[in-house]
């Protein structure tokens, strides 16, 4: 087993594909295992979906946006800003880590799948997340 952390970039809010930024972050992969990701944060999440198109991305965002509203009255947890309390209600319903099989050395995703970061706040800032290479 391996455990390393890193950072990803500063993303706007959004649903973002990083899986290059993971697979870069990476050290040598086993020829088979697991690799299980998980960000240290409570207002973004990760996520498994369509690599190819980014109009899945934009309408992710929208649907989540509004599924999940800014500015609702029954908020209590507002001293962080309007995007903060929908932020944790969306990690929460995302989930906060994915798990990869790996296989013959790489990561085993589907043809279509990538990883996303899914960032709900505007400046959500740079994303730690912990990689455990299992294997």
């Amino acid at each position: 087993m391996e455990q390393t952390t890193f950072h990803l970039p500063a993303y706007p809010r959004g649903f973002h594909l990083v899986t290059h930024h993971v697979e870069a972050a990476l050290p040598a992969l086993p020829e088979i295992g697991l690799l299980h990701l998980f960000i240290q944060h409570t207002s973004a999440g990760l996520t498994l979906n369509e690599n190819a198109d980014p109009t899945v991305r934009s309408d992710f965002a929208a649907s989540f946006d509004d599924l999940v509203r800014e500015n609702e009255p029954y908020y209590q947890h507002t001293l962080e800003g309007s995007d903060d309390m929908p932020a944790h209600i969306k990690a929460s319903l995302v989930g906060s880590s994915v798990s990869v099989p790996i296989s013959q050395g790489r990561l085993n995703l589907g043809t279509w799948q990538g990883i996303y970061l899914c960032e709900f706040r505007d400046r959500g800032g740079a994303r730690r997340l912990v990689a455990t290479i299992l294997g």
